[in-house]
């Protein structure tokens, strides 16, 4: 692989902007398991609503406002917009979803559980990616 294409991967895998997003997706993870905890906790309070954290649907949104263009003379201008990820936060709403209904709520203790166990999954993996010693090591052709 030559030097350009090395550097060409390393740009788009550790750019302050792809870092930002894995840091931001921490931050939506854990504020995703104080929500499932908050649930688990009020699943026999009568009215309560599930709390429920929005942030993939918002990246995604971000992403389609993507635009990719391509220069066709060095001379000419840049043309394309990024998407833009900075503005994306993760933010926590309470769901009225009656087609998750409980007896005095809308928590079903099962369905929290399973959700803390796919959040703890989603945890690990993050914080495997946020170090990035694995791939900086595969990139310069290193073990770990």
């Amino acid at each position: 692989m030559s030097d350009n294409a090395t550097a060409s991967i390393r740009n788009r895998l550790f750019n302050t902007e792809t870092r930002m997003l894995v840091y931001k997706g921490l931050d939506a993870n854990a504020m995703r398991g104080r929500a499932y905890a908050q649930n688990i906790a009020n699943a026999q309070t009568p009215g309560y609503k599930r709390v429920e954290v929005n942030f993939e649907e918002q990246v995604r949104e971000a992403m389609k406002k993507e635009v990719n263009g391509a220069k066709t003379h060095e001379e000419h201008m840049d043309i394309g917009r990024k998407a833009s990820l900075r503005k994306v936060e993760a933010y926590s709403y309470q769901s009225s979803d009656p087609t998750n209904p409980g007896e005095v709520n809308n928590v079903d203790i099962d369905i929290e559980a399973a959700k803390v166990a796919e959040n703890q999954i989603e945890q690990n993996y993050i914080m495997q990616f946020a170090s990035f010693a694995k791939f900086q090591a595969a990139i310069k052709g290193q073990s770990y």
